[in-house]
């Protein structure tokens, strides 16, 4: 496999120099191509999410592939004007110059892709790549095997191997892709994972795009509409079975609001994502990836009920079919597991509080955070909330929706991730901008070349002028 992924990066190397010559038409037609192809695939695409998370068709459409659809559309809409030289201000010493910005191509870039929405969080990134007329070598998650495999199929369709092409395996193909000296690695998943991808661009000085994840906390205040703000919670929870980089991690409710959220946060989940029987409801509700997944959150439940916090509601679970029922957690031992590291799993930790700093310095306290959701009907208390705190994005009143609009960049901060993405922000992650000066034929520099005898003009000019 090791000289296979040498022999292919070689190519991809060389081909590099051909592909940052390509048009904006020759790229849309790449998009084009890939878009039809997806299509052609969609029900194996279904049949694999399936399989792998158990996703239902109308879950996968709405969160994998009408993504997808979307990002391809709004790249293909916007690329030429992506594409144009951009002008940039004069400065001094440019006076009579036309400045100018081009976006290039990086050249070969690595994307690595998770399991946890294995179809959109490959895709996403690589119409990007393609956008900007890069080569690219992606590699999908092994856990997700049923996705890869068709992922794999339609790139193989679409690209020849010396543009785009696709490696499956186990973390060992991407060791040896993280030893070669890329352009660009976009990496999409853990924060422990992020520092290893990082770790390994430093020795090339490759430029990275991180998106990772974090405790994404939600705040309900006193003026917030409940049944709404619980709902939408419950939603965001629990869809794809709370494997989410940017699902709700934990929540602070004011104080007296608590019953009230609980109550609706219960009815949600249960007309969403239970059956009659309360039980999960598996033609809705994803189940978790893996054993190692189930056990990891198994253990977190268990290590925070022996810390002294309740379940106050859900805690079951059923390993043969890797399903953790919807699980409300009250009287939260700060210094459990699970309020240390990302959940990642349908387990909701409830916090009441009343002085509204106290949320505040909990989330300053912690890593900053992917995303954070604040419910509030108070102007100044969000404005508060938002100068107060730092994120990688932000929903005011809902949750989540905010990845779905391709007009703003999506990305995290310092653990969450580095660098951003989705439309313009993509095509600009996998671009180098390059600063461009026309100089006129009126010699302006000439002012300040040596012999300097005579010029203290020039520098009492130069001093007035700044």
């Amino acid at each position: 496999m090791t000289n296979i992924i040498n022999t292919l990066f070689e190519a991809q190397q060389k081909n590099k120099y051909t592909l940052r010559l390509s048009t904006a038409t020759e790229r849309i037609d790449k998009l084009h191509l890939l878009k039809l192809t997806i299509e052609k695939y969609e029900e194996e695409i279904y049949m694999a999410l399936q399989t792998d998370l158990r996703k239902s068709k109308f879950e996968a459409a709405v969160t994998e592939l009408i993504f997808t659809y979307s990002e391809i559309d709004f790249a293909i809409k916007n690329l030429k004007n992506w594409m144009q030289p951009r002008h940039a201000g004069k400065s001094i010493a440019s006076l009579l110059a036309k400045n100018r910005i081009y976006y290039e191509p990086k050249g070969v870039c690595l994307i690595i892709s998770p399991w946890n929405y294995p179809f959109q969080l490959m895709m996403s990134p690589l119409t990007s790549a393609i956008a900007a007329g890069n080569c690219a070598i992606l590699k999908p998650s092994e856990f997700s095997a049923a996705t890869s495999a068709v992922i794999a199929k339609i790139i193989g369709k679409v690209f020849k191997k010396d543009e785009v092409a696709c490696f499956e395996g186990d973390e060992s193909v991407s060791k040896t892709l993280l030893e070669l000296p890329f352009d660009h690695i976009f990496f999409t998943g853990s924060t422990a994972v992020g520092k290893i991808v990082m770790k390994a661009a430093a020795e090339h000085l490759t430029s990275v795009t991180l998106e990772l994840g974090g405790k994404s906390p939600v705040i309900i205040d006193e003026t917030a509409v409940i049944k709404n703000a619980a709902t939408k919670v419950a939603w965001g929870k629990l869809i794809n079975a709370g494997q989410t980089c940017i699902a709700p991690d934990y929540v602070f409710v004011h104080q007296s609001k608590i019953e009230e959220f609980l109550t609706h946060y219960k009815t949600a989940a249960k007309s969403m994502f239970l059956n009659e029987n309360n039980l999960t409801n598996e033609s809705t509700y994803a189940k978790i990836i893996n054993l190692k997944h189930f056990d990891r959150l198994t253990a977190l439940i268990k290590d925070a009920v022996n810390k002294g916090t309740d379940i106050a509601w859900g805690g079951d679970s059923v390993i043969l079919e890797h399903t953790i029922s919807p699980t409300i957690l009250c009287n939260v031992n700060f210094d459990s597991k699970i309020m240390q590291e990302e959940i990642f799993g349908p387990v909701l930790p409830v916090i009441p509080y009343t002085d509204p700093e106290t949320p505040i310095a909990f989330i300053n306290g912690k890593s900053k955070p992917l995303a954070m959701y604040i419910f509030s009907e108070n102007k100044a208390k969000i404005k508060h909330l938002l100068k107060s705190t730092s994120s990688g994005g932000a929903c005011i009143n809902d949750v989540l929706i905010h990845i779905s609009n391709p007009n703003l960049p999506f990305g995290g901060v310092n653990e969450s991730g580095a660098g951003s993405c989705h439309g313009i922000f993509g095509f600009k992650a996998f671009s180098h901008e390059r600063a461009v000066v026309f100089q006129s034929s009126i010699n302006m520099s000439g002012m300040i070349y040596p012999p300097y005898g005579k010029k203290g003009w020039v520098l009492k000019m130069l001093k007035k002028l700044m």
